[in-house]
């Protein structure tokens, strides 16, 4: 004990056992919490459409008058795709374990005498491993047919073939005569941005931890090829590999319903590999599909105020320098692979979808050599 009048003093604290925390630390933390917080509600609200926001891109122009038109002659038995080109159709992610992607509309190009063939891809690959596959599949299909090839990539097959001729122009720029998005994220993705973005409210309990989980385990897919479509990857690759200016591109983007109707839309969507004990099992799925595009498009509509398909934006679909496709009719983004267990047959199918932008896409090649020739004779 001390003499009386020195004792030892005694703080609250020092009662507690405890130690007050820098006044720093609070307001960093305080800082990194407000910091979550905004951009968890902010989202993609700042990506959305930055493609036409470059004022180095170049415009887009409207050719879905032409389009309805060429659609109107397939559907009443005029069909003008030459057989001079080989067609290329590059399915889109999880294609691996989609049992119908592509299959009808190949099988109706074949019947009309044209070569049809649907790329052989990963899809749950990266895009610049599927790049280079696709760059081996052209040449392979080049050498054997001595015939141009047209090229229609639907969804992330649009962002991979567009890489392929990006990263292998000179090698491609006289194999390849065209290439059509199919309602590819040539921008991006909010959907695939917002499961998988850093730094926002619920890291340890995200979206983007459990689409890993079906991903790798399920699907046995690569998270890395989901992550090629958010806003921050595309950015990325398109600054360091532009599309080619002198390529011909036609982009078809769609706005999904959001009735009643789509969301009792049945599909058989994907077979998802189940083990059971020592053997792997292959499960059909069958989702609400119509249900689950309507629901995504009705979220992006709320939450952003933009139109989509259900996965992809109109702005973020329509590429620069491309001839655009925007059709009055509600097509969400799985229609142009998967349809509905009943078909409706008063309208056009994805085959004959496929044949229209395909057309279009031979029209606008043509027009450019012809304008090119004629430029050159002055």
């Amino acid at each position: 004990m001390g003499e009386a009048g020195q004792g030892v003093s005694v703080t609250p604290l020092a009662l507690g056992g405890g130690v007050p925390p820098p006044r720093s630390n609070l307001n960093g933390k305080f800082r990194r919490l407000r910091e979550r917080v905004r951009r968890t509600f902010r989202g993609s609200a700042s990506d959305i459409g930055w493609l036409q926001r470059d004022p180095e891109m170049p415009p887009v122009e409207d050719g879905t008058d032409r389009f309805d038109y060429i659609l109107d002659e397939i559907r009443n038995g005029e069909h003008r795709l030459p057989n001079t080109m080989v067609y290329l159709l590059v399915p889109g992610l999880f294609s691996n374990h989609g049992p119908l992607y592509f299959v009808d509309t190949k099988k109706k190009f074949l019947k009309m005498g044209l070569a049809c063939h649907i790329a052989k891809i990963q899809s749950e690959s990266t895009v610049e491993d599927n790049a280079k596959g696709i760059k081996e599949y052209i040449e392979e299909l080049y050498t054997g047919y001595n015939k141009k090839i047209l090229i229609l990539g639907h969804s992330k097959g649009g962002i991979d073939a567009a890489a392929a001729l990006s990263l292998y122009w000179p090698d491609l720029k006289d194999k390849v005569a065209g290439l059509v998005f199919a309602q590819s994220p040539y921008g991006g993705s909010p959907i695939a941005t917002d499961i998988l973005r850093e730094g926002v409210l619920g890291k340890y309990v995200s979206m983007g931890k459990l689409t890993e989980i079906v991903i790798k385990k399920v699907l046995k897919g690569d998270i890395e090829a989901l992550k090629d479509l958010t806003y921050e990857r595309r950015k990325e690759f398109l600054k360091n590999h532009p599309l080619p200016r002198e390529l011909t591109t036609v982009s078809f983007r769609t706005v999904a319903s959001k009735s009643p109707a789509a969301l009792a839309t049945l599909s058989r969507v994907a077979n998802a590999e189940i083990p059971f004990t020592n053997q792997t099992t292959k499960i059909p799925v069958v989702l609400p599909l119509g249900a689950v595009m309507a629901v995504c498009a009705l979220l992006l509509k709320v939450r952003y105020r933009e139109k989509s398909d259900g996965l992809v934006t109109c702005c973020d679909a329509e590429v620069p320098g491309s001839v655009v496709v925007r059709p009055k009719r509600k097509l969400d983004h799985a229609w142009m692979v998967y349809s509905s267990l009943k078909k409706a047959t008063s309208k056009a199918d994805a085959a004959q979808v496929c044949e229209a932008l395909l057309t279009l896409l031979v029209q606008v090649e043509e027009e450019k050599q012809r304008n090119k020739l004629a430029t050159n004779n002055d």
